[in-house]
């Protein structure tokens, strides 16, 4: 059955044409500045995380026309239950909610859905609402969506120590056998690609615990806008921001044509580049 293509965003806008080798492969976004927008309106912080599913389905739907493949939305991390019981209990219904009504479209459109995080705490009727998802929409590849549901970066890395852990105290795991193929193998889901570009949106500027392992070489866009008003226009404009970088993983390339590296210039060239793109290391 041939896949829906996403509906035109209702302004017209459509993808910038980035060539397909520049386009990110693997997208993290922080879904950040709910609170702060029905806070701005005098609403209750719940109606910002509601006006937020509108936010999601644009950006997944902006990332099916540009060409992504991977997008990982950080839904509930494991420190958000520090929150009030009132707002974690609406958010772990919304999360259950949210998937159950939008799951025939992503579906519709080619969207693989996939979980990735911890099942204690996390309600049961959630969990049942993502794996019928997962399921149902297992043999789709359009885009992989994975909601990051009771997740976070440190809890998932010191899970997947614990069964490496066990493998060797059970004589089935030699510790000088593990590298980090060994750890990526045990991490939620073993399958994900390292992400090319980390998205946050309110204008905060840090990771909280979202995807450390996977976010190792990422580039990282901060946008300003609060995550209710986010579409599918502001990941594009991430995604032309990440086409522009210039992504070395631990390389460098000195630069010629000027008094040459034995005086330093090279490195100062290179340096000069690094403040016009962004530090990478």
């Amino acid at each position: 059955m041939p896949f829906q293509p996403p509906d035109p965003h209702p302004s017209g806008a459509r993808p910038p044409d980035i060539p397909a080798d520049q386009v990110p492969r693997h997208i993290a976004l922080v879904m950040d500045g709910n609170g702060r927008w029905a806070n701005a309106r005098g609403l209750p912080r719940i109606e910002g995380h509601k006006r937020g599913e509108a936010s999601l389905m644009d950006v997944a739907r902006g990332c099916i026309e540009v060409g992504v493949r991977w997008l990982s939305a950080y839904a509930f991390s494991t420190e958000n239950w520090k929150r009030s019981p009132d707002e974690v209990r609406f958010l772990m219904g919304f999360n259950r909610d949210v998937i159950r009504r939008r799951v025939d479209e992503m579906h519709a459109m080619g969207v693989r859905v996939r979980w990735a995080g911890r099942r204690p705490r996390l309600w049961r009727s959630v969990i049942r609402e993502l794996e019928i998802a997962e399921e149902k929409t297992r043999h789709n590849d359009v885009l992989t969506l994975t909601m990051c549901v009771n997740y976070g970066g440190r809890a998932e890395i010191a899970d997947a120590v614990k069964q490496i852990a066990r493998l060797v105290a059970e004589g089935k795991m030699k510790p000088d056998k593990i590298d980090e193929r060994v750890i990526a193998r045990y991490l939620d889901e073993p399958d994900m690609p390292d992400v090319d570009l980390f998205v946050r949106s309110s204008g905060e500027q840090r990771t909280s615990n979202f995807l450390l392992w996977q976010s190792a070489y990422a580039e990282m866009v901060f946008l300003d806008t609060l995550f209710p008003d986010f579409d599918r226009r502001h990941i594009w404009e991430a995604c032309e921001i990440y086409a522009g970088r210039n992504r070395r993983f631990g390389g460098a390339v000195d630069k010629t044509g000027s008094t040459g590296a034995a005086s330093g210039n090279g490195a100062a060239v290179e340096d000069a580049a690094l403040g016009s793109t962004g530090a990478q290391t």
